[in-house]
């Protein structure tokens, strides 16, 4: 494109020589062709200062990309940052892509809902993996136990206990509770009579003791079970209203408050309570890993089955996909306006790496070709207007 830009100049001015002092309708060719060098020797000028010095002659203004290569990466950086970066820009394009939908329809295919869970299962493998123990133990001897030592747990325990006795939900554990009562002592009869006959005074005749063993037997398995058939019965009423009594006084008692506080210190600082807590954390994490690494496992498939269903979901529900393109505006703009100009310093720190020379000759390389058309256009419209101008002059 530079010769070609170049062989129109050399063609001007051939021009130009062969239509000197010639009349008649050369003239207008001779004018044409004069007006035509000009156009191309300025539009050349105009080219070639913006990479190195004319002719090599230092002519203020020229060779700006060389000499201000750093003020343009700037000036590049901030045009980015300003018109691409932008809040308003983000949310419209995020928007746009329909995020939501489209993730909808591609996990909407088994075998990527497959892939998904397999990639997410093989990568949660690895990282318990990596944990170690030594890791586990620190976390909880340094951070987790202490932080439990100095925070107060009682008004929160309190509450707790609260609820469960308004809700109900520790009637459960009580009838499990009384019916495996009931269950032992019905088979474990000879158990019960020998653990109360070691109880029974030395001087106290044995057939005596046999007598009042027997009765006691009867009586509370009777009473086990009145109260784990009577769901009123007045044992459970009672345990009912310790519990409630118990739970206000975790909150409002500073005896119970006190005396529960230090109850929750000695156990925690027991040196078992730490080897517990570690056993319990490599017994977990040796079942996660097993089932994370079969591919038939139940956590693989209720995760498959929960994507199926988050994916229909994306598809069909026109509020889930709003809010969750929402979520996912906010979450690129918070990235982008955290780190957006740490993404545009690349522009400026690439560039200024370059040397001035070499980032006139990559950016000369990309746009060159245009550059040159602007030579060529200048040559045609130079001529043409070098015509015009004559042919108006010769008119007045």
């Amino acid at each position: 494109m530079r010769a070609v830009a170049g062989a129109l100049l050399v063609a001007a001015g051939v021009v130009y020589v062969l239509t000197l002092d010639r009349g008649g309708a050369w003239a207008y060719v001779h004018a044409t062709s004069e007006a035509a060098m000009v156009g191309a020797i300025a539009d050349w000028f105009a080219v070639t200062a913006l990479f190195r010095h004319p002719l090599g002659i230092p002519i203020p203004h020229t060779a700006i990309i060389p000499t201000r290569k750093g003020a343009l990466a700037r000036s590049l950086q901030d045009f980015v940052t300003d018109n691409f970066l932008a809040e308003s820009v983000v949310r419209d394009r995020v928007k746009a892509a329909q995020v939501s939908l489209r993730v909808g329809r591609w996990l909407g295919e088994p075998e990527h809902c497959s892939r998904v869970v397999a990639e997410g299962s093989s990568l949660a493998h690895t990282a318990l993996g990596k944990v170690r123990d030594e890791d586990v133990k620190a976390l909880l001897e340094q951070e987790l136990i202490p932080r439990l030592v100095e925070e107060p747990l009682s008004e929160i325990a309190g509450r707790l206990l609260d609820d469960i006795v308004d809700d109900g939900a520790h009637h459960g554990l009580v009838d499990l509770v009384l019916a495996e009562m009931h269950s032992w002592l019905l088979n474990n009869p000879t158990a019960f009579a020998e653990a109360l006959t070691t109880r029974a005074p030395w001087w106290s005749p044995q057939w005596l003791d046999e007598r009042v063993i027997a009765k006691v037997y009867v009586e509370l398995l009777d009473w086990v079970a009145d109260i784990r058939d009577d769901s009123r019965h007045q044992a459970r009423e009672a345990l009912d209203a310790l519990l409630r009594q118990l739970a206000q006084d975790l909150q409002t008692d500073p005896d119970t408050i006190e005396r529960a506080e230090r109850l929750k210190a000695r156990l925690l600082c027991q040196p078992q309570v730490l080897v517990t807590a570690a056993s319990l954390w490599r017994a977990l994490r040796a079942v996660l890993q097993e089932s994370l690494e079969s591919p038939d496992s139940a956590i693989r498939g209720r995760a498959t089955a929960a994507l199926g269903v988050l994916a229909q979901r994306l598809r069909e529900d026109d509020e889930l996909q709003r809010r969750c393109d929402d979520l996912a505006s906010d979450a690129v703009v918070f990235l982008v306006d955290r780190y957006g100009m740490e993404l545009t310093t690349v522009i400026t720190e690439t560039i200024d790496r370059w040397d001035g020379h070499e980032a006139a000759r990559r950016i000369e390389l990309h746009v060159g070709r245009d550059l040159q058309f602007i030579r060529i256009n200048g040559t045609l419209v130079g001529g043409l207007a070098g015509l015009a101008i004559y042919a108006l002059t010769r008119a007045l």
